[in-house]
C-alpha cells in the first residue's frame, strides 16, 4: 500500500515530519509523498527518518495557482497542481522559486491580519504563528478565531472571514495555473492537476482544461482522492486514459486538521493503491521523458 498525497505540520497539516514517516511504517506503507503547500520542508525533514525507517519517500510539493480570469475584473478560486519528482531531487531553480512562494504567504497573513482587526477581530500573527510550524496558512487563522470565540466551527471562520469572497479575504499573489505546471515540468518534475472535483469544469469542460494544460506541460491527473466518489474516479479514469494522462492519486491526509481522512485508506477505506502504481506512474514518466528528448 501506498500515499501519494499527504501533507505535515510544515503547511496546512497537523503530524510532525517524523510522526507522519511512523505512522507510515505502522500502518504498513511501502512508500509515502510529503506533497506540503509550495515548501518542501516537510520532505526534507522527513526523508533522514523515511531512510532510517526503510520507507520510501518519493519528493511531492502541491502548489496553489490561479487560473486565467474568464471575464474581466473576476478572480478565479485557486487551483491546485501537484508536483512529483520522480527521477531525481528538484532543481535548485525550483528551490528557489518556491521561497518567493513563501514570500507571497507571509504577506498575505499580514494584509490578513489588518483586515481582521479592521473588522474588530483582536487577533495578532504571533496568536497564529504558534500553530505553523514552517509556515503560517488560512486553517492556522481558524483555528484561532475558533478559540478566541470569533466563530463556532472551523467552516465558519472561512465563510465569514476567511475565504477570497469573505469579509476579510485577502488576495495572495499566486502563479497562473500554466506558470505552476511550468515551474513544476522545468524543475525535474511531473505535473498533475490535484483533486479536479473540486473544479468547477465537469465532462467535455473538464476535458478541454485539461487538454489545454497539457499544452503546458501537464502530464497527470489525480485519479484517486478522498473526496472522489466512484462516479467521479470512474470518469476521471476515463479522462487519463483517453487523454493518455498519468493517474495519480493519494489520501490528501493531513492529520487532526481532516480528521475524515486516514493515512493510506482515506475517507472509510476508499482509497487503496498498490506499490505498482507508483512504478506505473514512474515508468510512463521515464516513457515520456525519453519521447520528448527523441523529439529535440
Amino acid at each position: 500500500m501506498i500515499d501519494l498525497h499527504t501533507h505535515t505540520d510544515r503547511s496546512d497539516g497537523s503530524t510532525k515530519p517524523a510522526d507522519l514517516v511512523n505512522e507510515a511504517c505502522t500502518s504498513g506503507l511501502e512508500a509515502l509523498a510529503i506533497a506540503d503547500h509550495d515548501t518542501l520542508a516537510g520532505y526534507d525533514a522527513a526523508l533522514p527518518v523515511a531512510n532510517q525507517k526503510g520507507l520510501e519517500l518519493v519528493c511531492a510539493v502541491e502548489l496553489s495557482t490561479r487560473p486565467e480570469p474568464s471575464c474581466p475584473g473576476k478572480r478565479e478560486r485557486s487551483v491546485h497542481v501537484l508536483g512529483y519528482f520522480l527521477s531525481g531531487p528538484p532543481s535548485a531553480g525550483f528551490r528557489t522559486w518556491l521561497e518567493t512562494q513563501q514570500a507571497s504567504r507571509r504577506k498575505r497573513n499580514t494584509d490578513l491580519i489588518a483586515r481582521l482587526n479592521q473588522l474588530g477581530v483582536n487577533i495578532c500573527l504571533a496568536d497564529v504563528e504558534v500553530y505553523g510550524c514552517n509556515q503560517v496558512g488560512r486553517p492556522h487563522f481558524a483555528r484561532v478565531l475558533q478559540e478566541q470565540g470569533y466563530v463556532s466551527c472551523y467552516q465558519e471562520a472561512f465563510d465569514r472571514y476567511l475565504a477570497d469572497e469573505a469579509e476579510a479575504g485577502v488576495e495572495r499573489d499566486e502563479p497562473t495555473l500554466e506558470e505552476g505546471i511550468r515551474r513544476i515540468v522545468e524543475g525535474g518534475g511531473l505535473a498533475s492537476l490535484a483533486h479536479p472535483v473540486r473544479l468547477s469544469q465537469r465532462g467535455c469542460d473538464l476535458e478541454a482544461l485539461v487538454s489545454k494544460l497539457m499544452a503546458a506541460g501537464l502530464q497527470g491527473l489525480e485519479v484517486f482522492h478522498s473526496e472522489h466518489s466512484p462516479a467521479d474516479t470512474a470518469e476521471y479514469e476515463r479522462i487519463s486514459r483517453e487523454l493518455e494522462l498519468i493517474p495519480t492519486g493519494g489520501t490528501d491526509y493531513h492529520g487532526e486538521n481532516k480528521p475524515g481522512i486516514r493515512l493510506g485508506t482515506g475517507i472509510d477505506g476508499n482509497i487503496s493503491l498498490n506499490y505498482d502504481f507508483l512504478n506505473q506512474m514512474r515508468e510512463r514518466a521515464k516513457r515520456r521523458q525519453t519521447d520528448a528528448r527523441s523529439v529535440v
